[in-house]
């Protein structure tokens, strides 16, 4: 077992996965992180697998930046990929991501969430009644997919039949920040952009013209500032809207297939979730922990500094291993174990510091009213063929789920 594990962590290469990596990660990031929890990669990067190790860089802003303009230059060129990923909020530093950060968390106040609640519980229901009429349930597409999306769209008060292309956009772009980036994944990312972006225009011109409410319209919000003046340029507001729509939609939408299918799977945990449908909110952090959405994040250092007793020169690319962290022993006692009681539950799903997610309160609300409500409808469930994952390492989610509804 340790030989293997040691081979595991020896052989690991972030550009060079294989497909027994991408259907269960979890044997390999505890071999690193028992053998070489700060592993430096053949492409002179370094891979973080310790829960403390990613407390640490996440915190220090000041040693571990941000932002990506030297790293993504290289990768994307002088692209609309570029333009994006090096404008948006969560590829930034203080002072820029401070003064955007304020402006998105002001239209997305503990207020402005808890009025979403209603409309977020009929969308849901609404698409239980189409599973209930139809028989049985592709669990992504018929419900995991279609809530995030609408729930983004009706932030930005986006028209209802002008929302087809919105997750196709999301995908493509999300998928080019993947380690390794074919040309065909980079032409469908700067074509999405380019296309959203196209589209963004003419939405933000309308808004300019007929203003929505700022207390329940995110975008109209955004163009309008804060009292004191403070406003986004519109370029930072076209990417940003942007960064909304990739930030809340695949990460959520994998936050539900995960949660739902990790239930199927542990049974004792579905009984004890509909016998105590009031653990549905550590259910749900267990769900962001157990199987996190999000799996990796990146940082560079800005001087030589020393993390995990590995001594980093300064302009060191470094990737935080959420996956990982989330389930390190020294954080998390039987971290293997799915527990949807878990307390205390202090995952990264959402990293923590500065940059800890803007929009987790809505992701947790989606969360649990999906999950919650879907148990309660289909008590059950179960998957009822092969599911496929989405072939991505940075986000870890469900492609399709064939799922019987009982």
């Amino acid at each position: 077992m340790n030989a293997s594990a040691n081979e595991l962590a020896a052989s690991f290469d972030l550009e060079q996965l294989t497909a027994e990596f991408y259907d269960n990660p979890y044997p390999t990031y505890r071999a690193l992180r028992e053998n070489e929890p700060v592993k430096r990669l053949r492409n002179g990067t370094v891979f973080l697998t310790r829960y403390d190790d990613l407390v640490t860089t996440y915190k220090n802003t000041k040693s571990f930046s941000s932002d990506k303009k030297r790293e993504f230059a290289p990768k994307y060129g002088d692209t609309p990929l570029y333009e994006h990923h090096t404008t948006s909020l969560v590829f930034n530093d203080p002072p820029a991501h401070t003064r955007v950060r304020r402006l998105i968390m002001g239209a997305l106040s503990p207020r402005a969430i808890a009025g979403m609640e209603p409309d977020i519980i009929k969308l849901v229901d609404g698409l239980l009644d189409a599973i209930a009429a139809k028989g049985d349930c592709e669990l992504i597409e018929d419900f995991a997919a279609s809530i995030p999306i609408e729930v983004i769209g009706n932030l930005l008060d986006v028209p209802h039949d002008e929302r087809a292309p919105l997750r196709d956009w999301s995908l493509a772009i999300l998928g080019a920040l993947e380690p390794v980036v074919s040309p065909e994944v980079a032409a469908r990312g700067n074509k999405a952009v380019t296309d959203f972006l196209a589209y963004l225009r003419t939405l933000v011109a309308r808004r300019r013209e007929r203003p929505g409410n700022p207390e329940r319209d995110v975008l109209t919000r955004l163009i309008q500032g804060e009292d004191n003046g403070e406003r986004l340029t519109e370029k930072e507001l076209l990417h940003n809207c942007i960064f909304l729509l990739n930030a809340g939609h695949e990460t959520t939408t994998n936050l539900i297939g995960n949660g739902l299918v990790a239930l199927d799977r542990n049974p004792d945990q579905k009984r004890r979730l509909i016998d105590n449908p009031e653990l549905i909110k550590t259910a749900v952090e267990e769900m962001l922990r157990y199987e996190s959405s999000n799996q990796l994040g990146n940082r560079m250092t800005t001087e030589r500094v020393e993390l995990g007793g590995v001594m980093l020169e300064a302009g060191t690319s470094i990737t935080l291993c959420i996956g990982a962290a989330n389930r390190d022993p020294a954080q998390f006692p039987d971290p293997e174990r799915f527990d949807i009681a878990r307390t205390p539950n202090r995952h990264l799903a959402f990293a923590t510091g500065a940059h800890q997610c803007a929009g987790m309160a809505l992701a947790r609300l989606e969360g649990a009213i999906a999950v919650s409500r879907f148990l309660a409808r289909f008590p059950n469930y179960a998957v009822s063929g092969q599911p496929v994952r989405g072939g991505r390492v940075r986000f870890r989610g469900f492609l399709s789920v064939p799922c019987a509804i009982g």
